[in-house]
């Protein structure tokens, strides 16, 4: 099936555009190709149309029926618990990790710099160990026995002699 999500009273959408942007809203009727009829009441959007091009549609679905007034809507979306759902959708949390990394300081780029830089040469110790740990048991094809820790006596070589000079 190629589309999922309808345009369709109930839908859920997110308004991409406008002074709206970000606010959460439902599709309560669909006027034509273009437009649809919204409402946001716990999203502070009051009822108004709005193009087609300026909503991401969301997987959530309310019920209620075609062209419902605001209090129908209202229900239905405290009912669902669709703020507490949103709040809790990978997108949601994207959204809002975006808007921290717009809201950072040079200072606070600094420190994330340095715990990035911490955290990436702790996890580079512990990833060669491992690898090492792994070529020692043969777990990546030949066993590579390491050399043994005790040290083999040395003995010297006989040194021939030369012959003297007459």
């Amino acid at each position: 099936m190629p589309f999922e999500r309808y345009v369709e009273p109930g839908r859920v959408a997110l308004v991409s555009d406008g002074p709206l942007k970000g606010k959460l809203v439902s599709v309560v009727d669909v006027i034509d190709q273009t437009r649809a009829l919204v409402d946001g009441p716990c999203s502070g959007v009051s009822r108004q149309q709005i193009r087609l091009n300026q909503l991401h549609l969301t997987k959530f679905l309310l019920k209620y029926p075609f062209t419902a007034p605001t209090r129908v809507v209202r229900k239905a979306w405290t009912e669902a618990k669709l703020s507490e759902k949103w709040a809790d959708s990978q997108w949601a949390q994207k959204l809002a990790n975006k808007e921290k990394r717009a809201q950072m300081t040079d200072y606070d780029r600094f420190k994330l710099t340095s715990a990035r830089v911490k955290r990436n040469r702790a996890r580079t110790a512990v990833f060669k160990s491992l690898k090492n740990k792994a070529a020692r048991a043969g777990t990546f094809g030949k066993k590579r026995i390491p050399k043994s820790n005790a040290k083999k006596p040395r003995t010297k070589k006989p040194v021939a002699k030369k012959p003297a000079k007459k």
